[in-house]
């Protein structure tokens, strides 16, 4: 079985990307090689989850209102109203409003302020 190793977000902006996920996840960047790219750790090594990478677009922007058509990431977070409300401070819309997932927990789809869609999830056994 092969597991997902690291994931890339696409940005016009790059810093601000990196402004904006570094606030809203204190995720750290460090710029690799000497080019338009950056490698996120966001977490401790020995904590569940995977590492990623952050680089320049280089197609079209996604358009807002159009159906998914990528990978979308989700990240646990420990309350979900506070990140919707941080991102938002930030400069993310909501894509998809707070909803259960029936003994999961709490997820909502944002739009980064690249246009790129993430979620994030609030672990809640009892999620309704």
């Amino acid at each position: 079985m092969a597991r997902v190793a690291h994931f890339e977000i696409h940005a016009d902006n790059p810093q601000r990307a990196i402004e904006f996920y570094g606030a809203l996840f204190g995720w750290e960047f460090t710029q690799w090689g000497g080019q338009d790219y950056w490698l996120i750790k966001t977490g401790a090594p020995e904590e569940p989850g995977i590492d990623g990478g952050l680089m320049r677009r280089m197609g079209d922007r996604p358009q807002l209102g159009q159906a998914v058509n990528a990978y979308v990431c989700t990240t646990m977070v420990t309350s979900l109203d506070e990140t919707i409300t941080a991102g938002i401070e930030l400069g993310a819309t909501i894509a998809l409003p707070k909803m259960p997932v029936p003994g999961v927990g709490w997820l909502a789809y944002f739009h980064d302020p690249e246009g790129n869609i993430f979620g994030a999830m609030q672990s809640d056994p009892e999620a309704k």
